[in-house]
This record gives C-alpha cells, sequence and structure tokens, in this order.
C-alpha cells in the first residue's frame, strides 16, 4: 500500500509505495499527461475504483489493472482537479492479481474529496482510462454524520441478473449520499456456486452472468479472487464503491462456510489453513482496508470519524474456538469468540473513546440462537461463547463507557433487539440496542429465535414469512440500515429500510451524558 503526506508542494512530497511485501521509495509527479497512442496499448481499469477506511486526513484508494502496471492517483477537493493536494504511484503486479491501493495521508478534514485514478505502463509509461472518483473526509468539528451498514452479498446461488436489475440494493444505497457504509461481512460466497439457471418459486427462471471462478467452490486463490472480481462486475456496485467509501469487514462466507481456526478440511485430510490463507489474502488485495504491518491479514480495527462517531470494526472468525454446544461453564480456548488480543484492544479502545457514540460493527449477531455464533439457545446463565461477551458488556457497564450501538448482519433478515438487563439471565451490563440488516443480494430467510441470556427483545423484524426460506432478491426482501447523527443534537437516528428504501422501522436515541 502505497502512502502520502500531503505537503507545501507537489514536488517535495514523499511516496513509501509497496505492493505486498516489496517496498520502495519512489518522487511523485503530476500524473496529467496526453494519450500518446491507441487505447489498446494502455492498462486498462477492469473492476472500477473504490475507497475506503476514511478518517480525518487519510483515505485507502483502490483499483485494479488489466496486466502489469504502475496505478497513479491524483486527490482533489474540487471536482475540476483545479489544485491537486495529493498523489500517489503503487506498481500493480501479478503477485496481487494486478490489484494496487494506496494510503493518502494529510487530507483537509470534513472536506468533500475527488480522486482520479489511471494505470501507466510499466515499460512505455502510457497512461489509460482515467476514472473519477469522490469521498468525504471525516470532520473535526460536530457536524451531522450519515451512514448504511448492510451484510451478505450474492449468496445461496442468486448472482447478477442483469434482467432483474442486478445487485440494485447498492443503486438505492448510492442516492442517499451516505459519508460511507459498513459491510458487515459476507462480502462474497466464496462456497456458493452460482449456475447459468436458477428456478424462482413463481416458476421463472433466475439467470446468471456466470465465469469460471464462480461456477465452483472456491478452493484456489485464482477461485478466491474469482468472487470478488464476479460481483464487480456488476455495474451497480462499481458505481456505489467510487462514490462510497467502505468500511469491509468479514464472516465465513469469505473462507467457507461456519469456519473457525483449525476447522478440518473438507475431504477429512488435514485442516482449512490454506482456505484461510487464501480467502484473507483476497479479503485485503480486493476490499480497500489499511495493512497493519505488525499483524499482516487483520481485519479488527477502530476507525474515527469526528467528534460524534468511532467505529469498532470488529473480527469474529479469525481467533475463535470450534463450533460446538456452548455449554462450557468456563473461559478457556474453546469458548474464545473475539479472542483474547482483539478484545484487550476493543475494551482498551472503547475506554479511551472520547466520541458521543461508539458503534461496535460485528459480523454477527449478539442474541440469535445460531450453531456458529454467541447465543447456544438455553435462555441461561452466560455458557460458551457468552461467557467472552458477558465480560465484555460488564466491563463497558463498570469502565463508564456510554452510548455504545451494536450493527451486524449474517441472518438474511433486519431486526432491531433491545438488550435490557431487567429481562436477563446474566444482568451487570448497562441496556444496548442491536441493528440487524441484510441481505444486500442474497437468499432472505425467516426470523431465527433470540436467547435470553442478554435479556434481547425484538422491537422488530421482518424477513420472509413463515415455511419459506432462501427468497430470491427479486421479491424485494432486501435490506439496509441508515443511520443518522445530528451534529446540533448528537441524536442518533436508525432507520431499517428496504431495496426499495421504504423505511421499515425507525428510531431515535438520545446520547447519555457523562462518562463518554
Amino acid at each position: 500500500m502505497a502512502k502520502l503526506r500531503s505537503g507545501a508542494t507537489l514536488s517535495r512530497r514523499r511516496l513509501l509505495a509497496s505492493a505486498g511485501a516489496a517496498g520502495a521509495l519512489t518522487l511523485v509527479g503530476g500524473i496529467s499527461r496526453p494519450y500518446l497512442s491507441r487505447a489498446a496499448d494502455r492498462p486498462r481499469i477492469t473492476h472500477g475504483i473504490q475507497s475506503g477506511d476514511v478518517s480525518g486526513d487519510s483515505a485507502v484508494i483502490w483499483s485494479r489493472a488489466d496486466r502489469a502496471a504502475r496505478l497513479r492517483v491524483e486527490v482533489s477537493a474540487s471536482e475540476s482537479f483545479r489544485e491537486i493536494i495529493g498523489a500517489a504511484a503503487i506498481d500493480a503486479l501479478p503477485d496481487n492479481d494486478f490489484t494496487a491501493k494506496a494510503l493518502i495521508e494529510g487530507l483537509p478534514a470534513d472536506q468533500d474529496i475527488f480522486y482520479r485514478v489511471a494505470f501507466e505502463d510499466l515499460s512505455s509509461s502510457l497512461r489509460g482510462e482515467v476514472q473519477v472518483g469522490r469521498l468525504r473526509t471525516a470532520p473535526r468539528a460536530r457536524r451531522s454524520v450519515s451512514f448504511l451498514w448492510s451484510g451478505d452479498t450474492v449468496g445461496q446461488g442468486w448472482g447478477i441478473d442483469e434482467s432483474r436489475g442486478g445487485l440494485r440494493t447498492y443503486t438505492t444505497m448510492r442516492r442517499l449520499r451516505p459519508d460511507f457504509f459498513i459491510h458487515c461481512g459476507d462480502t462474497i460466497y466464496a462456497d456458493c456456486p452460482v449456475a447459468a439457471e436458477q428456478k424462482l418459486a413463481n416458476g421463472e427462471i433466475w439467470r446468471n452472468i456466470v465465469t469460471e471462478e464462480k461456477s465452483r467452490i472456491a478452493e484456489t486463490l485464482a477461485d478466491y479472487r474469482g468472487n470478488y472480481k464476479y460481483n464487480l462486475l456488476d455495474a451497480h456496485l462499481r458505481a456505489f464503491n467510487a462514490e462510497v467509501p467502505v468500511f469491509a469487514q468479514w464472516d465465513d462466507h469469505e473462507v467457507t462456510d461456519d469456519w473457525w481456526p483449525g476447522m478440518p478440511a473438507r475431504d477429512g485430510e488435514g485442516d482449512i489453513a490454506d482456505l484461510v490463507a487464501h480467502g484473507c489474502r483476497a479479503f485485503h488485495e480486493f476490499m480497500p482496508t489499511r495493512d497493519f504491518v505488525a499483524e499482516r491479514g487483520r481485519i479488527y480495527r477502530k476507525i474515527s470519524y469526528g467528534p460524534l462517531l468511532e467505529v469498532f470494526m470488529l473480527d469474529e472468525r479469525s481467533y475463535r474456538g470450534p463450533n460446538s454446544d456452548g455449554r462450557q461453564d468456563r473461559e478457556g480456548p474453546a469458548t474464545q469468540f473475539l479472542g483474547e488480543r482483539q478484545v484487550v484492544w476493543l475494551k482498551r479502545a472503547l475506554a479511551s473513546s472520547r466520541a458521543t457514540w461508539k458503534v461496535i460493527a460485528a459480523d454477527l449477531p449478539l442474541g440469535v440462537v445460531s450453531y456458529d455464533s454467541i447465543a447456544q439457545g438455553d435462555d441461561g446463565p452466560p455458557r460458551g461463547r457468552e461467557l467472552e461477551i458477558a465480560a465484555l458488556l460488564s466491563f463497558i457497564k463498570h469502565a463508564g463507557v456510554r452510548n455504545t450501538v451494536w450493527i451486524t448482519a449474517d441472518q438474511h433478515y433486519t431486526a432491531a433487539h433491545y438488550f435490557d438487563p431487567n429481562r436477563a439471565a446474566f444482568q451487570d451490563f448497562e441496556p444496548f440496542w442491536e441493528f440487524m440488516s441484510g441481505p444486500i443480494h442474497a437468499g432472505t430467510g425467516p426470523v431465527a429465535a433470540l436467547d435470553n441470556t442478554f435479556g434481547p427483545r425484538a422491537v422488530f423484524q421482518k424477513g420472509c414469512d413463515k415455511g419459506q426460506d432462501n427468497v430470491a432478491p427479486c421479491f424485494g426482501l432486501q435490506f439496509f440500515g441508515h443511520v443518522a447523527i445530528d451534529g446540533a443534537s448528537e441524536v442518533m437516528t436508525v432507520t431499517l429500510k428496504d431495496v426499495d428504501d421504504r423505511a421499515l422501522w425507525q428510531v431515535a436515541l438520545e446520547p447519555q451524558q457523562g462518562r463518554s
């Protein structure tokens, strides 16, 4: 990943460029050059552009070329690119499947930022097509903030059927002009191939675009990369990525269904370590995430978005113990869910946060009964993975951390859960909300049972009808959530929406005062 800090003049900027483990110190100049030969001689952008992990002074910019080439990025505070305030160059090489991303630093806070991307041939220096995107940096002062979240893209065999609108939820979300979007996992379904045709419940035929890598269960690194490239064939998703920064996390389908570290391989020989490595590598190659030098492949992180909001992105896959019946009475390796290192990080980050609202983005819900999640359905005191969560919730209470809100996806329906200690088997925590939404484009499921250990109450829930399952996207049961924080009152308004931007349910949350 290339890094750049803005300086007084472009010629004085220095850039650390790296692709994967390779790095080089490079001087960066302007990229505006005339085209010198026909388009066929020039590198091409294959899967659009995107930004992510935006803060008050930085953002990650991503793209992919059709060959070995040099990514060139220019950044400006005006759509005309009258003044270039940042630039970067990084090589897109075969080792990373010709993907490249650059961390641009030193950006002005609370500013619409425009970025333009082109690839340059490594031998001839000829530039290819230019694509332009936009983002908004986080504020330093108290201003209103708006973001969206959802999860679950191209699952259960429902791929891109252009005659039925493709991944149209992304266009619905793009039109709302949010500051950013949190993808709460299942960004791909590596273990769910798509066939050319799939029969709908009404007897009609769903017709998928099919690619070689997406026509089989992912086994190789090329297969995993192919799943991301398949999703990016959709025009709705590419347009969304160019205008809305993405904060991405993963769940199970980026590797395989319900996985945990050390899970036995499908053929019974060894474990799935190679699949996890392939899945993690492809995720970071194709998502605009920041790199952590000290912990390669790390997904959990904090993103500060001004004085009103900090987002805590969790990884509930990489550090867990094996899936089990969840009946253990004492904490140990078998009960880990976030894992000790991540829990220590999260507690420290929450306790030190001075933002009004702390949004915890989880890839799995807290109270929905599920074999591979937290709640095991006995409604009693904490057991199994609930032990780790109970300790975390108790810490949040006693450390005086206020205004925590959990958001998640995974269950393929949308819901608002209020966790109340007065109705819970475990009561040493402050009440809080968890909001769940999804899928973006996958099969919709029915609502699920809740475990009473932490006292969740389903204030609202909407999925497919009882007796149905895996309802196709064309029937309208595709969901996302919208969060708006008012800059003056600091009130957080959460709205659960569907693919047609209908508001299904809404609540306005007043911030608690005192220790934040």
